[in-house]
């Protein structure tokens, strides 16, 4: 998937992309309609955020917020 213009599979990379991301958006629901335009799909979990690529909606990872 992209993250800041690269085409990049490491969790580290858009990690700090959604982050970085967030950090831009007023509210989460902001945040998730944004991600979803770059092909994320992001849904609250108990240990945080899971992260899914669109539109198979396959898992890549969970980060913590």
């Amino acid at each position: 998937m992209f993250a800041e213009n690269k085409l990049t599979e490491d969790m580290n990379d858009v990690r700090d992309f959604l982050i970085n991301e967030r950090a831009k958006s007023l509210t989460e629901a902001e945040w998730r309609f944004r991600m979803r335009g770059y092909g994320y799909n992001l849904r609250r979990v108990e240990g945080g955020v899971e992260v899914a690529r669109l539109p198979q909606n396959s898992v890549l990872g969970t980060i913590e917020l």
